[in-house]
């Protein structure tokens, strides 16, 4: 789901770039497909009530609110103002470059405040995904720095916090998740748009913008929370980095050009980066603390608890559920069952789960 988040995103840059060539403003642009990811999506969601359909996820809450204001304001007001700054007085080859900051940002912020679990291998496939992003963005090298590569830097900052702070809403709905914050990123870019003096374009190019909006920003979104939600922040962060990569691959196919030595390297570098992170395999024993949330799960080896009766019926399904402590030992991730430290463990008491099997007193 990262990697198809990544390709969806990196897939709409060249798409973006024929539209710039019809004469769209960038700021207008960028407006337009943050506010047709969150339209297409909302229509989404008002068809899907319309119709009756159940929902298998959780809907954001009344607590889900705070973590969701963090998360429009940071990704939806901050890092665009920031960004439209730091272009604005900053070279296009220097811009290019601090962009991929912000998968690095994303890591270190997963890594250091939320205490996201890494090791070399981790490091090391990391390391190679964001090489390969800068020799992919290099052009004739970044010139001297000032306020506006600060600027961009704080935006690709306020990206990385975005990220983090949207993996605490995981379990609920990614598409109202995405809506929200694609109909607030898309108002705020097109007022700045429109307050620095750009026109609208044609119906063909909105028309454009919006295809591209709904499956590049949109759909792409929705791919990303489900992948915070199984792999949290740091490791989708990663897989997020080759989006740069898969978008200049599709350009090779629209513009009709050779693939550059420079791609090819940084296609191998990507490429060393994801199999070191795909071939991961993080397993020791863990203790599960009590814990009870709500999101989308079937009766699996973590979800085994009673039911109400006005508890949706079926698989998959989202209701309050609540998990009993235990301890066990299987490959996994951070995901939401597994946000964990990974210090000296306690000895195991009594009540224990290991293998998949429960062994009970």
């Amino acid at each position: 789901m990262a990697l198809a988040s990544a390709a969806l995103f990196g897939a709409g840059a060249p798409l973006a770039k024929l539209l710039l060539g019809e004469g769209v403003d960038p700021w207008l642009l960028a407006g337009m497909l943050y506010l047709a990811s969150g339209i297409g999506l909302g229509l989404a969601l008002a068809v899907r009530a319309g119709l009756g359909a159940r929902s298998a996820e959780a809907p954001l809450r009344r607590g889900d609110l705070p973590w969701l204001a963090l998360v429009v304001l940071a990704g939806g007001v901050v890092g665009p103002v920031l960004l439209m700054f730091g272009l604005s007085t900053t070279p296009a080859s220097t811009s290019a470059l601090l962009l991929n900051v912000e998968g690095l940002a994303t890591m270190a912020i997963a890594w250091t405040a939320f205490r996201e679990n890494f090791d070399r291998r981790l490091l090391a496939g990391a390391a190679a995904i964001l090489a390969g992003a800068l020799i992919l963005s290099w052009r004739e090298g970044p010139t001297a720095a000032g306020p506006g590569a600060l600027a961009v830097l704080g935006a690709c900052v306020a990206w990385g916090a975005d990220n983090n702070l949207t993996r605490k809403l995981s379990s609920a709905d990614p598409v109202q998740i995405a809506a929200i914050k694609g109909l607030a990123a898309g108002a705020v870019n097109l007022a700045l748009a429109l307050i620095l003096g750009a026109r609208f374009p044609g119906c063909s190019a909105i028309a454009g913008a919006a295809v591209v909006g709904v499956f590049g920003y949109g759909v792409s979104l929705v791919l990303y929370v489900l992948a915070l939600r199984h792999l949290g922040a740091a490791r989708t962060g990663a897989y997020f980095s080759t989006a740069p990569f898969l978008g200049a691959a599709l350009s090779l196919v629209v513009f009709r050009t050779a693939p550059s030595a420079q791609l090819l390297v940084a296609a191998a570098l990507m490429g060393l980066g994801v199999w070191l992170h795909l071939s991961e395999r993080h397993e020791h024993e863990h203790r599960h603390e009590a814990l009870e949330h709500e999101h989308r799960h079937v009766h699996d080896l973590h979800h085994q608890h009673a039911h109400r009766p006005d508890d949706p019926p079926g698989e998959p399904h989202a209701h309050r559920h609540r998990h009993a402590p235990a301890r066990h030992s299987h490959p996994h991730y951070p995901d939401l069952h597994h946000r964990h430290g990974h210090g000296a463990e306690p000895h195991p008491g009594p009540t224990q789960l290991r293998r998949g099997q429960r062994d009970v007193e």
